[in-house]
């Protein structure tokens, strides 16, 4: 006789564990505790197997007759309902194991030694900070658009379009590595095209160019007080004018202070070749005083990084990527004024005016030379010029500090 909710509800514990049967294979047992489980008694392939469907009343008698007829079903296509669930469970397992947050993590791993450390650590925080609240616990395969959308709108109500758009690349990225290996099969980002608002044109990065005001700003540098490590990229930045994600991540063993030709030898990322800044004699006489106070390996291990600019808190790192641009508010200057970066653009507008050959100047910038031997031509044509070049500037620099506006550094030959 089929069961009904109040013959399962009368069913009563006793000693030992008893059926009661429903049909079609399918059972109550009753448990001496007083569980009540429900099984379906099943062949496959000559062997008699069973199948868990759940417990009562959680599980009730129309949830249980389904589920029987679903395991009845596979078993008509010649599929045991038992290995289904094993390998529906597996499945689950391995979509939960890659969620986005383990898989983002082996990204960054993957990423570490071919893209800049400053790059890495935004990426991390980035994704950190703005993408795992949203999906990092997600399984891949269950992430669709709107989940990322609603990461990327987060962002957008706060106005940080920019970062809008570089949080979606860094996702696309993580999908794309996951593709690889067959973890997921699209990439959510994808269809998102025109549902976030568009980036806001680029800005020039505030710099000056003017010798009085330049003059005016090397007076100000000079007269800084703060950490001394701060005080040398300070002053360092507008002679090297260098990226400044590259100089403060430079590290001493870069460095060759002593030699004839002093210079700063160095890897740029961003164009994937080597790079070399010629040092003037006020240049090394900057490094040269903090390297008494940095250049001491305070490491056991022989990998470590030893960092020129350290950070306050701990020397394995470099220090933060805002502490330029926090000495040039402290001098009062706005960043619609100059920024740290600005050094760079007022270097190459300066130096043209004063009659530099433009390429000898991007080149110094560490902008990538064009054709296949433009790197080869680089090192043979431009390094001597580019040697008189940041001499000159320094000595230029030093002379519109005192205030002499008309001194113009002597051109190459």
């Amino acid at each position: 006789m089929p069961l009904t909710d109040a013959l399962i509800r009368a069913a009563k514990p006793k000693a030992k564990p008893y059926k009661v049967a429903d049909g079609m294979g399918l059972y109550l047992e009753v448990a001496p505790a007083g569980g009540k489980w429900w099984r379906l008694k099943y062949r496959y392939d000559g062997k008699e197997k069973r199948l868990s469907l759940g417990t009562y009343p959680e599980t009730g008698l129309k949830a249980a007759r389904h589920s029987r007829d679903e395991a009845r079903r596979l078993l008509l296509a010649g599929t045991d309902p038992s290995e289904q669930r094993k390998a529906a469970k597996a499945q689950r397992v391995s979509e939960y194991a890659n969620t986005f947050q383990s898989v983002a993590a082996e990204w960054l791993a993957l990423k570490a030694d071919s893209i800049a450390p400053v790059t890495h650590d935004k990426a991390k925080w980035m994704l950190e900070t703005f993408a795992y609240p949203f999906i990092g616990a997600k399984p891949l395969a269950d992430i669709q658009p709107p989940d990322v959308l609603k990461a990327l709108r987060a962002l957008e109500a706060r106005g940080k379009l920019e970062t809008v758009h570089r949080l979606k690349g860094r996702i696309s990225e993580v999908f794309r590595f996951a593709i690889a290996d067959s973890r997921a099969t699209s990439d959510p980002t994808r269809d998102l095209r025109g549902a976030i608002k568009p980036k806001r044109p680029p800005k020039h990065h505030a710099a000056l160019t003017d010798p009085k005001e330049v003059g005016a700003l090397m007076t100000s540098i000079g007269g800084y007080t703060g950490a001394a490590e701060t005080c040398a990229a300070l002053k360092l930045a507008p002679l090297l004018f260098v990226r400044p994600g590259e100089l403060r991540a430079a590290q001493w063993p870069q460095f060759e202070l002593d030699s004839p030709e002093p210079s700063w030898r160095y890897f740029v990322t961003k164009t994937k070749a080597d790079h070399i800044v010629p040092l003037s004699v006020q240049a090394v006489a900057i490094l040269k005083d903090l390297h008494r106070l940095t250049g001491t390996r305070t490491s056991a291990a022989k990998d470590a990084p030893q960092y020129v600019f350290p950070s306050t808190r701990t020397r394995s790192r470099p220090m933060s990527e805002n502490t330029v641009n926090a000495a040039l508010r402290r001098l009062g200057y706005t960043k619609e004024q100059m920024t740290g970066h600005g050094f760079r653009a007022m270097a190459r507008t300066m130096l043209a005016e004063l009659g530099w050959k433009p390429d000898a100047i991007e080149r110094q910038l560490a902008h990538k030379a064009s054709g296949p031997l433009g790197a080869a031509y680089d090192r043979a044509q431009f390094l001597d010029e580019r040697r008189k070049m940041m001499q000159a500037w320094a000595d230029y620099l030093e002379a519109l500090e005192t205030g002499d506006t008309k001194v113009v550094p002597i051109r190459a030959a």
